[in-house]
């Protein structure tokens, strides 16, 4: 097992992108929790989750991100995921993720869709 790293960029103005690498499992909770309040100091209202460069997710990673929504919420913050695979698309589908954390293709079109939600 692997561990995650998590990288903050801010793509647009009110936007940042968790770039989040390696094995996402509970035991990166704290890294991911430390990059969504970096995000979010930033004044982030739209935090977009990359996971082009995951390598693997399991229940507890799953757990976390809800864990991470309910924080989000909170900040009444848009999360959007970006770079799923068919995989994890499915896995986000059957547990009801996709309701609530919107799955763009890219974060260029993440943060077009929030744009044009906000007019």
């Amino acid at each position: 097992m692997g561990s995650a790293h998590m990288e903050v960029t801010h793509p647009a103005p009110g936007a940042a992108a968790i770039a989040i690498s390696g094995d996402v499992t509970a035991a990166c909770e704290q890294d991911l929790m430390a990059a969504h309040q970096q995000a979010s100091d930033a004044g982030a209202a739209l935090v977009v989750l990359d996971f082009s460069q995951m390598e693997y997710m399991n229940s507890g990673g799953i757990g976390m991100l809800v864990t991470l929504l309910v924080r989000g919420q909170r900040r009444q913050q848009r999360i959007a995921a970006v770079g799923l695979t068919d995989h994890y698309r499915q896995i986000f589908e059957l547990t009801r993720l996709d309701e609530v954390i919107v799955l763009h293709d890219d974060t260029a079109s993440a943060i077009r869709a929030l744009a044009s939600q906000g007019e």
